[in-house]
């Protein structure tokens, strides 16, 4: 699989400016030969909704988001941005995955970050399921953990136990006000190191870069190996807007988990069907 790591920038409140940019991002790795593109976090709204006087939002089958996966050709997408609710009263951190023109997924974001500058939990309401899906006409299975989501190993967890291949990880990860104590990049390679290496999978971060309000994106968009190690990545700072296109064999998945079995793959089936069970009876994950 060929996949495009979309490291762009974003106006804030600029909504047909930003998808624009992504749609001839995906004409350009459609162009390449890419399989799979995927974009920062709220990449069609720009992070600070709350600064825009009016309302950002999209339903996951408007008409501009199908649009950009009919500039994809046969490449899948995973786009970030503000979803309406289907009520209308609620609005949701969600990204979506498109091929051929149509919705496939849509994950809601779980865990909304509401202190120092993020102000997340006054503009979203948080979702409520994490699932895996089919990507590539359903031959590959793939979950979507945003930001902060990946912060929570137990959304990890339960996306591998689902089936889940790879894990894709759109962000806005800025730089941290105090780099001596916490530094963003460090952090972030250590639990995309330790998904690989533990759940045996691919880990596809995709960062932002730019700075909007006094927030620094940094980017460093990056792919790990189910051995934990980084197989491609972007470059680095507010201007680093850039794609990379990298190239990753699947069966590595299955071999890595062969060889060493952390991840058992004759349980998956039997897990999946005790999700699937539990969601009929109206539970949540």
């Amino acid at each position: 699989m060929r996949i495009t790591l979309a490291q762009t920038d974003a106006t804030l409140g600029d909504v047909d400016g930003n998808i624009k940019r992504t749609e001839r991002v995906v004409a350009e790795a459609a162009d390449a030969g890419s399989d799979l593109v995927v974009f920062p976090e709220l990449a069609l709204s720009g992070y600070q909704v709350g600064d825009v006087p009016h309302d950002l939002s999209m339903a996951p089958d408007d008409p501009r988001l199908l649009r950009i996966s009919q500039r994809a050709g046969g490449a899948g997408v995973l786009v970030g941005f503000p979803e309406a609710g289907g009520h209308g009263l609620h609005t949701y951190n969600s990204a979506g995955y498109y091929e051929d023109g149509r919705l496939v997924h849509t994950h809601r974001k779980l865990y909304l970050p509401t202190y120092s500058t993020f102000e997340e939990r006054k503009h979203f309401l948080p979702g409520q399921h994490s699932r895996a899906y089919g990507v590539r006409g359903g031959r590959h299975r793939a979950a979507t953990l945003i930001c902060n989501d990946a912060w929570q190993p137990q959304v990890a967890f339960l996306s591998t136990q689902d089936g889940a291949h790879i894990l894709l990880v759109p962000a806005n990860s800025a730089q941290s006000m105090s780099p001596e104590r916490y530094d963003s990049k460090e952090y972030w390679r250590n639990i995309t190191t330790f998904y690989g290496r533990i759940y045996q999978l691919f880990v596809v971060f995709v960062n932002r870069v730019g700075v909007e309000g006094g927030l620094t994106f940094w980017g460093g968009s990056h792919i790990v190996d189910p051995w934990g190690e980084v197989v491609g990545e972007c470059g680095e700072g507010p201007e680093a807007e850039e794609t990379c296109t990298i190239d990753i064999d699947l069966a590595d998945v299955r071999r890595r988990r062969r060889d060493i079995p952390l991840v058992r793959e004759a349980r998956l089936g039997l897990l999946r069907r005790e999700i699937d069970r539990l969601l009929d009876e109206g539970g949540d994950l």
